[in-house]
């Protein structure tokens, strides 16, 4: 899968932006996880090698108990690393329909293109916009976030 990466950075927001952008109650939340998670440094250093060669992208809805974990994090991990991370939220379900997982409009139409099932959804580019890992709502193979995204980081060198 690839992305056109102008395409989404203007379709996207930064994760600060994204965290500004909520409704107190949520952005609150979202702070409070950014302020108190104690970032892995030793698994930033890999992703900083090399932070110019990655995106990531991350799919994201403020109601959503896991993306209160995870999108903080991200925001962490762009700072001390200086990968790029774009985000896009607003994300809505869509209970009404049989067939679609996800209300279109409201949520992007990359949800579809992207093959976004479950929240959230961080997808790491490469360079030419190409898909080299992805993880769905938490780190699967890694403790933390950070050490997850440092080996999908190593696995392409």
């Amino acid at each position: 899968m690839r992305i056109n990466q102008t395409a989404t950075r203007r379709k996207t927001l930064a994760t600060d932006e994204y965290v500004g952008s909520l409704e107190q109650i949520f952005r609150d939340r979202f702070l409070a996880r950014k302020q108190t998670y104690p970032l892995q440094c030793v698994a930033v250093e890999e992703p900083q090698k090399s932070a110019g060669s990655y995106t990531i992208v991350a799919f994201s809805a403020s109601w959503y108990k896991d993306c209160a974990e995870q999108i903080p994090v991200l925001g962490h991990i762009a700072e001390a690393n200086g990968l790029e991370v774009r985000i896009f939220g607003g994300i809505k379900k869509d209970p009404l329909s049989h067939t679609s997982k996800w209300r279109i409009p409201l949520s992007p139409p990359e949800v579809t293109t992207l093959r976004v099932d479950k929240l959230p959804t961080i997808i790491v580019f490469d360079v030419d916009g190409k898909e080299v890992g992805r993880i769905e709502e938490r780190p699967k193979t890694m403790p933390t976030l950070e050490q997850e995204i440092c080996e999908i980081v190593k696995s392409r060198q």
